[in-house]
């Protein structure tokens, strides 16, 4: 679905996992980023995996790298890419980290690896994907963190905190997004009828 008067754009969901791909939650989650982003959203197949991400002193693999490494990959074609892995990533100056983003960026990547709830917890490990998917994409659109404990887009300090938030925005946070892409927008039809090309 896409909202009249907006620019239409496409998200890219990549699994960079070490297991292999489940397609199903990985449906359902593109299913559900579509409804929040009104954004076209498409599972694609990427047989690479960021090699040079691991960090053996620490054996985890490092968030920062991995969105270099999506960058890398991603066509020039406006789009954005979330990479979805079970592995466990870091930044320098944290333990861990559930995901990360280039805030106003093309990339974002989450992981599965601390959202765990035990052999019988699949269907909240889904859920958490959901809520931290729709968090680090927020950030390539350009929403920062929020304080409203329910919005998605709401600091994730640990699961309690994860489990807290809706798969969503606030009322706040959606407004400043299509407002973004609204101004997203208009930039894109200056740029049009500027260019004698397209006149």
């Amino acid at each position: 679905m896409e909202r009249a008067g907006l620019p239409a754009s496409l998200v890219r969901l990549w699994w960079i996992g070490e297991a292999p791909p489940d397609p199903r939650p990985l449906e359902d989650l593109a299913a559900h980023v579509s409804r929040v982003f009104e954004q076209t959203v498409r599972v694609d197949t990427v047989p690479e995996r960021p090699g040079d991400a691991y960090d053996a002193r620490r054996r985890q693999f490092s968030s920062g790298r991995i969105l270099q490494w999506l960058v890398g990959r991603l066509p020039e074609d406006g789009s954005k890419v979330l990479g979805v892995t079970d592995v466990d990533l870091f930044m320098p100056v944290l333990t861990f980290v559930y995901g990360e983003a280039q805030l106003g960026g093309h990339a974002a990547v989450v992981s599965t690896a601390r959202l765990w709830a035990g052999p019988d917890g699949r269907r909240l490990v889904r859920a958490r994907l959901v809520t931290e998917s729709v968090h680090e994409l927020g950030h390539t659109f350009g929403l920062v963190h929020c304080r409203t404990p329910r919005c998605a887009m709401a600091r994730s300090i640990n699961l309690a905190t994860v489990d807290e938030k809706r798969p969503t925005f606030c009322a706040e946070c959606r407004l400043q997004y299509l407002e973004r892409l609204a101004r997203e927008g208009d930039d894109h039809e200056q740029g049009a009828d500027a260019d004698p090309d397209r006149r």
